[in-house]
């Protein structure tokens, strides 16, 4: 009997196709839909006394682009220009942050970058998104270190910011990511 599977075709990491360009703003005009909408999530828990949490509890949803960007594309800078994209789109759409959305768009999508460039852009399955759930916790968190004033957090509280961000990211950007990436994986999309 005959094999009629082909084998799959090896992906390049830094050659862009058309079709990665359109997939890449697809997934950026997607998210920053969903940034500008998540704001009122971050604002409702900042209304309540939970507010010193409001940032890292949300923090997870505002960073799934990059990972998404870099798991279904496979390559090399995906996760920034991901993240990026879906940044300007929130700030296109009148975000509160403004150009800053830009600036925390940068950091989000270098901290998803390191954690798959720690895996040589070979691994973009479980674990390629744990190490860039990794990434983004500690570059997201030493940004808010010297951006958001947690350096004058006593270190309890920092400690309890640091796990909330990691699982939020871990969550969003990482388990959530993962399910997307399978439930389009099943549509043939994905060379």
């Amino acid at each position: 009997m005959q094999n009629t599977k082909t084998p799959a075709a090896k992906v390049n990491p830094v050659r862009w196709t058309i079709r990665d360009v359109i997939f890449l703003a697809l997934i950026g005009v997607f998210f920053g839909l969903i940034y500008q909408l998540w704001s009122f999530a971050y604002y409702a828990i900042a209304a309540t006394p939970l507010k010193p949490y409001a940032n890292d509890l949300t923090i997870g949803v505002w960073i799934m682009a990059g990972p998404l960007a870099g798991v279904l594309l496979r390559k090399v800078g995906a996760s920034v220009i991901g993240e990026l994209l879906a940044a300007a789109v929130e700030m296109m759409l009148f975000s509160s942050w403004g150009a800053a959305d830009l600036i925390s768009g940068f950091i989000q999508g270098i901290g998803n970058e390191l954690g798959f460039a720690v895996t040589g852009y070979k691994n973009w399955d479980k674990f390629g998104l744990l190490m860039s759930t990794i990434g983004a916790t500690i570059v997201t968190f030493a940004w808010d270190w010297f951006q958001s004033g947690y350096k004058n957090y006593q270190p309890g509280l920092l400690i309890t910011l640091l796990i909330i961000r990691f699982i939020s990211i871990g969550f969003f950007s990482g388990v959530l990511v993962y399910w997307i990436k399978q439930l389009v994986a099943k549509t043939g999309l994905l060379k």
